[in-house]
């Protein structure tokens, strides 16, 4: 590759990296889902998202035309009391498009956790149609290798047949 090459596919594109180090992302970062319920798996993400961004907003999703485990409000009020303490997190309900939400709360980026290849295909659908609605960006961060299997369904499948679920739950 000669240095014309070279120029060309490095830095002329206007593209800034972000700088290293914690806080790389300054501002805050939204973290939608339904959360029903909120697992281990979602508060890892919080944690690590919070390595990265000044705050979370999570954003408890409603959909009226799906049939849900606990209230929202139910699931409002207990992440609320679980990140009672930190006040880097925020917590609030919406429906809607999540780009939308996003836009109306100032936020330029979601964070998304990824477990599967079948979620990492169905998440990068929904960071395309987001970028395309409204610009945001989407950062996807892999499932900590002991929380891979462990989803909300899992969770609402095993307590409908009697199983203690606390494990899962923070």
């Amino acid at each position: 590759m000669n240095s014309k090459d070279n120029k060309s596919m490095g830095k002329d594109f206007g593209v800034t990296p972000p700088p290293r180090g914690r806080g790389w992302g300054k501002g805050a970062v939204l973290f939608p889902g339904s959360f029903d319920p909120f697992t281990l798996g979602h508060a890892d993400i919080v944690k690590r998202a919070l390595g990265l961004f000044d705050s979370v907003l999570i954003a408890v999703g409603y959909n009226e035309q799906k049939s849900s485990w606990m209230p929202v409000e139910e699931r409002v009020a207990t992440i609320k009391k679980l990140y009672a303490d930190e006040p880097r997190v925020s917590v609030e309900s919406y429906t809607g498009l999540t780009a939308d939400f996003a836009v109306a709360h100032g936020v330029a980026v979601i964070v998304r956790g990824v477990r599967t290849m079948a979620d990492y295909e169905y998440e990068i659908q929904m960071a395309d149609v987001n970028r395309q609605l409204s610009g945001i960006e989407t950062i996807l961060l892999p499932a900590s290798s002991q929380l891979t299997s462990l989803s909300s369904s899992l969770v609402r499948e095993l307590s409908r047949f009697g199983h203690d679920v606390s494990e899962y739950l923070p």
